[in-house]
């Protein structure tokens, strides 16, 4: 078992608004009413999804993960720490700069959650380094190698000079840096050498020369020696062969640096002339946003990394960070892919989804054996959201689609259906969020494609995101105009409905196809936010009031006869007005039970609260991303799905749509993810009291298979059922020919 987290601190309070039910707290014993709006009970958004970061990093500690397996979680960590750096600190280190002093719900300021967050992932970097090189210790028993050069034959160190002169060195440009060669601009995220050199004859004459190491467009960052698994990564390859790129010049040092820049650029949409514009001029801000981040190979010359931090405009006592093993372990996801099956986790082929094996109309499916669930990726996105938008395409009883597309993928064939939709003639209307962050490039190029093809596509309502991830097709049935719907959690992204847990469900549930019809009309206008809507409940108008008012209920109608329960799995608890509410009903006896991926405001096992409140994390091969939440309500059970996490930005700043799911066996099977995932003992962390997280350990073999093993296991179960329904029907469809026959 790994260290657990850290506890939290929990400093000065804040008093924020409060939800509290005067009908409900009159009826709590005055010794048990807490302060709600104290800072104490409210966890910190930054450093609880930092924690989380250490959860996936254990995987790679994890001797039950295999080899190139835990490869993988190094990679993931330091990209997510990539991204931390660019979102959230370069955010925080724009207050300070703006001044802002306000304090958050848990009581920091915008630089205590710097200060806490920076020594949190200094501590995440060293128990990443330790990781590698236990991992590749490990790997190099298996023959898999990343090698120094002081590692390197003759033979192999001529082979990569060799391979490097014809197919990278005519890629790199050394810049040198002196008066008449001003600091150059350095690019978020590129590897760096900066390197001194002396001139010949002149042993008082020296000069610096910054190198970018071109990584990318098809170079990768590890160069495989010829016939064996072992690789040198690029920068070594270049700093070996310098003379190559300085002929005569004597090399005194080479040094690696990298620097992160903030990603928060986005400008006011309020005067927008052309949002598409503003989109890409906040593009071009980003390449030149300022930088928060140095990172600096740790027996770098003091002098340098000085002159590093000055040139960057950055403090380097806290912005710069060393490299005591490899920087940019993201490029470690090269090494990580390798097909070597006894080092990776069992390979897993998602089913088609049992009801989707027939290949009559899919809408006749829909329509004669009701909703569907759609469970990623245990079962197949492609032949079955991707099916469901060809199918439309081509149908001569489809006369419109419309959808919004918050992410999408080049090997996701949802584009591809569309453009054939408009050019068969069909109405389609796209919802493009071009703000998705780090796709907004991406979108530009989808949306520039699909307008040229006829499709019309709107951006959504100025100053909200479009997150919502929804398919709408009218067809002219048998008996007049019918709503088809896809509705889901995930986005419409080949690649990630292979790595990420999803749900979806296909309806032609005719309430349902009204509210879709009235979102679409309040997404391609901007028009009214008051409308009425019979089932969905989309936000920012909906959502949040009826989750509240949802919590509110269970208290009410909870007893010692009927006790209550909630349960939520999702992404993120960050919105504090639900934070508060579970606390309300949890104090009142309601049962509390919430699967948390990451960010979680909420403490259980506080006395007197919520100790019959529990708040688990899963962590495995896939990445969880799904939304279910579920209310006892007195016997009467709702199930809702949707795109939203109970974040503040997801509630109140976009436009976002959860269904309820009525259907007994839909629910049926959401209740067994739910169980699935509250029981599991192999990849389930459980939350302390205090914040802090500890690994469940199973006490059996039984309890050693986790959740998402078991989901892979019953998603293969009901193909091999309907394998075996779909040979018998062709039995007894033989033996009634042979019947008539005679």
């Amino acid at each position: 078992m790994s260290d657990t987290a850290k506890k939290m601190d929990s400093e000065s309070a804040k008093s924020v608004p409060s939800a509290t039910d005067p009908e409900v707290e009159s009826s709590i014993p005055e010794e048990q009413v807490f302060d709600l709006d104290a800072s104490e009970l409210y966890l910190n958004r930054e450093l609880t999804w930092l924690e989380f970061n250490k959860r996936v990093l254990h995987q790679a500690a994890d001797e039950r993960t295999p080899l190139l397996e835990r490869l993988k979680f190094i990679a993931i960590v330091s990209a997510n720490m990539d991204e931390f750096f660019m979102k959230r600190l370069g955010g925080l280190k724009q207050q300070v700069g703006a001044g802002v002093t306000s304090l958050t719900v848990d009581g920091r300021s915008p630089q205590q959650q710097i200060d806490d967050c920076s020594q949190v992932v200094r501590d995440i970097e060293t128990q990443m380094r330790e990781n590698y090189h236990q991992v590749t210790q490990l790997l190099e028993e298996h023959d898999i190698a990343i090698l120094g050069y002081d590692r390197l034959s003759d033979e192999d160190k001529t082979y990569l000079r060799e391979y490097y002169y014809e197919n990278i060195h005519p890629l790199v440009t050394p810049q040198s840096i002196d008066p008449a060669h001003p600091f150059p601009f350095i690019s978020n995220l590129s590897l760096n050498l900066l390197v001194l050199v002396r001139y010949p004859g002149n042993s008082d004459k020296t000069s610096l020369t910054r190198i970018k190491v071109p990584v990318g467009a098809g170079i990768p960052r590890f160069l495989k020696l010829k016939d064996r698994q072992h690789y040198i990564p690029l920068e070594y390859i270049i700093s070996d062969n310098l003379d190559m790129l300085l002929p005569e010049m004597e090399v005194v040092s080479s040094e690696v640096f990298r620097v992160t820049r903030n990603a928060n650029t986005e400008r006011s949409e309020e005067h927008a002339d052309d949002l598409l514009s503003l989109i890409e001029s906040e593009l071009r801000d980003r390449r030149f946003a300022p930088i928060v981040r140095l990172q600096v190979q740790k027996d770098m010359m003091p002098v340098h990394r000085g002159m590093l931090a000055a040139e960057l405009f950055l403090d380097e006592e806290n912005d710069v960070f060393e490299i005591i093993s490899m920087p940019a372990m993201r490029d470690l996801f090269e090494i990580a892919s390798l097909d070597i099956p006894e080092l990776r986790d069992p390979p897993h082929k998602a089913i088609d989804h049992p009801e989707l094996c027939d290949s009559r109309n899919i809408f006749h499916i829909i329509r004669e054996r009701g909703p569907l669930l759609l469970q990623h990726p245990y079962e197949s996105f492609g032949t079955s959201v991707e099916r469901f938008l060809k199918e439309a395409s081509i149908d001569p009883k489809v006369r419109a689609i419309k959808m919004t597309l918050y992410r999408t993928s080049s090997d996701t064939k949802v584009v591809d259906y569309l453009i054939s939709a408009a050019r068969n003639g069909k109405q389609v209307a796209v919802v493009v969020e071009l703000k998705a962050r780090f796709d907004e490039a991406a979108n530009i190029r989808w949306a520039n494609r699909m307008e040229e093809a006829g499709i019309h596509v709107t951006y959504g309502v100025i100053g909200l995101k479009t997150h919502s991830k929804i398919v709408l097709v009218v067809r002219n049935d048998y008996s007049g105009i019918k709503r088809y719907l896809h509705i889901g959690t995930g986005n419409y992204h080949a690649g990630t409905a292979r790595l990420y847990s999803d749900l979806g469900i296909l309806t032609n549930d005719e309430e349902l196809g009204r509210d879709a019809t009235e979102l679409f009309n309040y997404l391609t206008t901007g028009y009214t936010q008051e409308r009425r809507y019979k089932k969905l409940l989309p936000s920012p108008k909906m959502l949040k009031y009826a989750l509240l008012a949802k919590i509110k209920r269970e208290r009410k109608l909870h007893s010692e006869e009927t006790p209550g329960l909630i349960q939520f799995k999702m992404n993120a608890l960050e919105d504090v007005d639900i934070t508060r509410a579970l606390y309300e009903a949890a104090r009142d006896g309601v049962r509390i039970d919430l699967i948390v991926r990451d960010t979680c405001r909420f403490r259980p096992g506080i006395p007197g609260l919520s100790e019959n409140a529990q708040v688990i994390g899963i962590v495995g091969r896939f990445l969880e991303h799904t939304r279910i939440y579920y209310f006892q309500n007195g016997g009467e059970e709702e199930y809702f799905i949707g795109s939203a996490d109970a974040m503040k930005r997801n509630l109140e700043s976009r436009v976002e749509v959860v269904t309820p799911v009525s259907d007994k066996k839909l629910c049926d099977e959401l209740r067994a993810i739910l169980d699935t995932q509250l029981n599991d003992q192999r990849s389930a962390w459980q939350m302390q009291s205090d914040g802090s997280f500890i690994q469940r350990q199973p006490n059996s073999d039984a309890e050693s298979i986790g959740s998402q093993q078991l989901l892979i296991q019953a998603a293969e179960k009901r193909a091999k059922q309907a394998a075996k329904l779909i040979r018998g029907k062709k039995k007894r469809h033989i033996r009634r020919n042979a019947f008539v026959s005679k």
